[in-house]
């Protein structure tokens, strides 16, 4: 049995079935949660070090590393099914979705720094890393994700089931003490 399928076992049956229903978007969403992690590490590597002047600069290169390790990530799992181009053509399609995600990512915080002033010193260090957080790392990432969903479904991984999905455990089927579990190859 694989691990996301014991994973879901464990949760309450409605919820495990809501994610089963959705699982295109539940590994969409923890494929983001790891490359958020990814951008935020080196957002703030680059803010500490090389770049504290240069905050929209920072997330800017933070989000290219994690947009490829999104990539991978993205077509080898959270849609692993979908396709329907070649290989180059899709990265090529890929790679213009993330630009324009990586523009929606950062244009909160540049509104919030350049356009409003919520920068030192008009402000104070701590309102300016709490705006700087709020605004680029939170409403930024939370608009380009939803973007990037819609966009990778719509352009880049754009035919369902063009690739054979793994055969699964069928979760539908109650486990009996000794009773070996059906296979369901169409989830």
């Amino acid at each position: 049995m694989r691990l996301t399928d014991r994973t879901l076992n464990r949760l309450p049956r409605p919820v495990a079935n809501l994610m089963r229903d959705h699982r295109e978007t539940v590994k969409f969403v923890i494929v983001g949660g790891f490359c958020y992690a990814v951008t935020l590490l080196v957002n703030y590597g680059l803010r500490l070090t090389v770049l504290a002047d240069k905050p929209v600069t920072a997330l800017t290169i933070a989000n290219v590393v994690a947009s490829v390790v999104s990539y991978f990530l993205n077509r080898e799992w959270s849609f692993r099914t979908r396709g329907g181009r070649r290989r180059h053509h899709e990265l090529v399609l890929f790679l213009i979705i993330n630009g324009i995600g990586i523009a929606v990512n950062a244009a909160p915080l540049f509104i919030v720094r350049y356009v409003f002033g919520l920068q030192e010193p008009a402000v104070s260090a701590l309102v300016e890393e709490i705006s700087d957080f709020g605004f680029g790392m939170v409403l930024g990432t939370g608009l380009a994700m939803l973007f990037r969903l819609w966009a990778y479904r719509m352009w880049v991984f754009p035919h369902d089931d063009v690739r054979p999905a793994p055969q699964r455990w069928d979760h539908t089927v109650p486990s009996q003490a000794g009773a070996a579990p059906t296979v369901n190859a169409t989830e």
